[in-house]
């Protein structure tokens, strides 16, 4: 069982979402909002809100328990560049990027000893 929740355009960029991506990869939904809660980065708000849908997307459209849920992938792609110019020396111009982001929290029921070791034991006790 798995659910998805997806958030555009917000205003960070891609690379600076994905260092908090990365800390709440794998974990328990639960451990990962207290994470997210007490971080002090910018790209942690979006990405808790994202987390949040993505539960109550579960716990209503799959009937999930929520405290088995874990975050199965989060990704942080990147999304339309805002350009602007800032006025230098001698009538120059340098750009100015403004990057946007897409993030997408997927959330899943992973039980314990769901692994290729575990199923191939399961499979063995249906066989006998």
């Amino acid at each position: 069982m798995q659910a998805t929740a997806v958030l555009k355009y917000i205003r960070i960029s891609p690379q600076k979402g994905r260092v908090v991506a990365d800390q709440i990869r794998g974990l328990p939904v639960q451990k990962a909002l207290n994470v997210l809660e007490f971080s002090g980065k910018k790209a942690a708000l979006p990405l808790r809100k994202a987390v949040l849908s993505a539960i109550a997307n579960a716990e209503h459209n799959e009937g999930a328990d929520v405290d088995e849920l874990r975050i199965a992938s989060v990704q942080v792609d990147e999304g339309p560049t805002i350009k602007r110019w800032r006025a230098r020396a001698k009538g120059r111009a340098a750009r100015i990027k403004k990057r946007s982001s897409h993030i997408t929290v997927t959330v899943a029921d992973v039980t314990p000893g769901a692994g290729k070791q575990a199923q191939a034991q399961k499979a063995e006790k249906e066989s006998e």
